[in-house]
């Protein structure tokens, strides 16, 4: 099986645009929205569910008013002052350490897991589909990713399916490094920014860190060469392919307003035959 995970050093590079027209040139293939936090494939997908599960993860303390007898102990210990002066947790102030729960001499206080989202497994009019919604305020330590990437694999083991194409989290922290553990190979979709080239020289650090074999596509690279050729000359420098480079493109917003993929909306677009010959190159690179 192999795993193509596609990553942004910062969110709205395009990443779920360029995936979800991959989907509509490939067959047999698992789609993966691991980008739990802002999840915006299903806006493409319209995905229709088959089964949705509940995401548990960290804790929330809760006082028993019957059995508590108000000796201040919790309080005292608490790092988050998130309990009240009528001994009443306040959900949003609460880390979940659990100190409270453990020292309580009147075993007052319960811990129950939080439940913080949901994760479906889906049919799409491109092939199943395993993706996630977290509550709002609700924090990604990177378990949903990780949960995500692992039901994609059950189903393409289940269905004999050999490629999974994983739409990742934007940036460098844990939801990322959650999504490019054991994966085949990444595929960094940079802007021709000074900033855009700055987050794509950081993530392609942490996937060289992770020895995940990395490749790099420049979106709207026609809005600025000179940033461009700078991405370009960085990739050179570390010995990353350049997989791609795909013009600015108003099909690309026309096509997401109508909930379709660029290849459905307009296959004849500058931006649809750049996306084409990328997914030739990546297809030849992974042998798939």
């Amino acid at each position: 099986m192999k795993e193509l995970v596609i990553i942004s050093g910062k969110g709205g590079t395009g990443k779920t645009s360029i995936i979800a027209a991959f989907a509509s040139l490939t067959e047999n293939k698992i789609l993966c929205d691991a980008d739990v936090d802002a999840a915006d494939l299903h806006l493409i997908m319209h995905p229709e569910i088959k089964e949705c599960h509940d995401f548990e993860s960290g804790h929330t303390a809760l006082i028993n008013q019957d059995k508590c007898t108000e000796c201040g102990l919790c309080r005292d210990l608490c790092r988050w002052d998130s309990i009240s002066e009528d001994f009443v947790v306040d959900d949003i102030g609460c880390e979940g350490c659990g100190v409270c729960w453990y020292f309580c001499p009147e075993k007052a206080i319960d811990f129950p897991l939080n439940t913080c989202g949901e994760w479906y497994l889906s049919e799409t009019r491109f092939g199943p589909m395993a993706h996630a919604s977290l509550h709002i305020a609700e924090e990604n330590s990177g378990k949903l990713v990780t949960l995500i990437r692992q039901e994609g694999k059950k189903l393409a083991e289940k269905k004999n399916i050999d490629l999974l194409l994983t739409d990742g989290p934007p940036g460098v922290g844990c939801p990322v490094i959650a999504s490019l553990g054991g994966a085949t190979a990444v595929l960094i979709v940079a802007e021709p920014t000074v900033s855009g080239r700055h987050d794509m020289e950081r993530v392609a650090e942490l996937a060289a860190f992770f020895k995940i074999p990395a490749m790099v596509c420049i979106n709207k690279f026609d809005l600025n060469t000179d940033e461009g050729e700078a991405i370009e000359a960085f990739a050179k420098e570390k010995d990353i392919d350049m997989i791609g480079r795909i013009p600015f493109d108003a099909a690309f917003t026309k096509a997401m307003v109508q909930g379709k993929t660029i290849i459905e909306f307009d296959s004849r677009s500058e931006g649809c035959r750049a996306v084409r010959d990328m997914w030739k190159n990546l297809a030849q690179r992974l042998e798939i």
